[in-house]
Parts: structure tokens; C-alpha cells; sequence
């Protein structure tokens, strides 16, 4: 399983027994056959190969990918930019433009690569159907990658947009990480505290005061 490559699998493997890394290993051989699923096989763990460990200074959190052709490719909230941006995904950059500038791309690959950890909550969703794995396996290894954050000694910042990201507040220190909570971005409901919120400013300013590099949200 591609997980085992990854830099956080020594601390996952401490987090999840063996029967449920087992029970991951089975369900993504088994959704492969005969449907079609996003993201790729081989883009289902893209968010923490992007992103390690040591390097995380921001997490986002999703809830799970885009379910419609092209747009999934196992970063949270982003698409491609050969693909158009989805409406959560255009009000995320409103907001970005307002608080910082504007940003040219939608595809947010340069962000995980300077250490921000686009996680999705489920890893995978079957064509057309929002949320269709959810409950399943993925839960437990994703709150596991939060927890192991949440653990690391270096200071981070956890965005959370919306009740479901908020749900997983319960595993973070907040003594020594910075928890910035508003509306989800979703057009349903953007306007109830999203918009304003200016999660990018205030995440560059808690890593600077920190002693960690800014993100450079606009690259």
C-alpha cells in the first residue's frame, strides 16, 4: 500500500492497529474494480506525500473529494487548473484576495508543497455520489494524521471551515497550536463568517511569531 512510503506511516502504524491498515489495503483493492472513484488510485494518499511531517505548518481540513471527473487529485479543495474551480473552492480565493492578493491558480499543489497539509477527512468518493465513504475507513486514519500533527513539537496552524472540520478540534493541542474556525466556504454558507475571516493573514502571522516560515499563499 502507497501509505507505507509516506513519512507519516512509522506514526500512523503506532495509531491504527494492524487490522484496520489491513482493512484500508482491502477496500481501496476492492472500490478500484468496475467504478469509477476519485481520486486516481495513485493520488488517494497525494496530501501526505506532498506534504511531510516535519514540514507541516498549516493543516486544512475537507471533508472528502470532489466526486466529478477531473477535479479530484487527493488535496483538499484543490483542483487542476485545467479543470474549473468549484464554487467552494472560488470563495476560498475570494477570501485569499481580500485578505492577502490575488492569487492566479486554483490549483493548490504549491501550497502543500511549502507545508500546508490539504487533508480530506475521506479519501475517496465514488463518482457523483458526495460523501459515499464516509464512515468507513478513512476516519480513523485521518484523525490519526491529525492527532500525529497535533503531537509533533512544532508549532502549526489547523483551519477548520464548517461544524464537520470542527468536529475534529478534539485532537489538537491548543496550547501550543493555533485553531482558526469560521463558516465553511461553501456558497450555502460563506457569507455566515467565512468571508472576513482572514485565515491566511492570521496563519502567516502565528508561523512568523513562531519562528516558522510564512506560507507564500499567492505562489
Amino acid at each position: 500500500m502507497l501509505l507505507t512510503n509516506t513519512s507519516w506511516a512509522p506514526y500512523i502504524k503506532h495509531k491504527l492497529s494492524s487490522e484496520q491498515l489491513a482493512e484500508i489495503k482491502a477496500f481501496l483493492d476492492n472500490i478500484y474494480q468496475g467504478q469509477t472513484i476519485f481520486p486516481p488510485r495513485d493520488r488517494v494518499f497525494a496530501a501526505l506525500f506532498a506534504t511531510q511531517l516535519k514540514n507541516t505548518k498549516v493543516v486544512i481540513m475537507g471533508q472528502d473529494p470532489y466526486h466529478e471527473f477531473g477535479q479530484a487529485q487527493g488535496l483538499s479543495f484543490s483542483v487542476p487548473d485545467t479543470t474549473t474551480a468549484p464554487p467552494s473552492l472560488r470563495n476560498i480565493l475570494t477570501e485569499l484576495t481580500t485578505d492577502i492578493g490575488k492569487r492566479a491558480s486554483h490549483d493548490l499543489t504549491s501550497w502543500a508543497t511549502q507545508g500546508v497539509l490539504l487533508l480530506n477527512a475521506v479519501l475517496t468518493v465514488p463518482e457523483g455520489h458526495a460523501n459515499a465513504h464516509a464512515g468507513g475507513v478513512w476516519e480513523p486514519l485521518t484523525d490519526a494524521v491529525i492527532q500525529i500533527a497535533s503531537e509533533d513539537e512544532n508549532p502549526k496552524v489547523f483551519i477548520l471551515w464548517g461544524k464537520y472540520a470542527q468536529s475534529k478540534r478534539k485532537f489538537i493541542d491548543e496550547s501550543r497550536h493555533l485553531v482558526i474556525v469560521s463558516a465553511h466556504p461553501s456558497p450555502l454558507s460563506a457569507y455566515r463568517g467565512f468571508f472576513g475571516s482572514q485565515p491566511f493573514s492570521k496563519a502567516n502571522d502565528f508561523l512568523s511569531k513562531n519562528g516558522r516560515q510564512a506560507i507564500d499563499w499567492l505562489d
